[in-house]
């Protein structure tokens, strides 16, 4: 436990590191799809695996229901980060990433606002 603690947090400060290149690079007010594109150049680089716009299947007792929900990106199997571009994070934005981690089995999640003046503002970590 402590050790895959361990692993989380590293992996968790990573991801918050290459988004806030992103983030310094471009600054706040873009499109959510363009801090997207970027952060997903940032795990090439840094040689941690990841997945861009993973499609999330939902059941309800036992149909899968034709809707295609995606995941922003999901890192190494083990977080997910949704991102962002709005006035403030909001309480619904902390349970959606939250219904995304109970319907993966993934136990982490990051939540990152690019819309920010200061990243560190618009980062929130999530755990199961």
């Amino acid at each position: 436990m402590i050790g895959e603690l361990m692993d989380i947090n590293q992996l968790t400060g990573k991801v918050i590191g290459a988004a806030i290149d992103v983030h310094k690079s471009l600054g706040p007010g873009l499109l959510e799809s363009i801090y997207e594109e970027c952060l997903c150049i940032e795990p090439g680089l840094r040689k941690i695996p990841f997945e861009r716009q993973r499609e999330l299947p939902i059941e309800y007792k036992g149909v899968t229901l034709d809707c295609k929900y995606r995941l922003d990106i999901v890192v190494d199997e083990r977080l997910i980060v949704e991102l962002k571009t709005c006035e403030s994070l909001q309480p619904i934005h902390q349970a959606k990433l939250l219904t995304y981690l109970r319907l993966t089995g993934i136990k982490y999640g990051l939540l990152i606002n690019f819309n920010v003046p200061a990243l560190k503002e618009g980062i929130k970590r999530l755990a199961l």
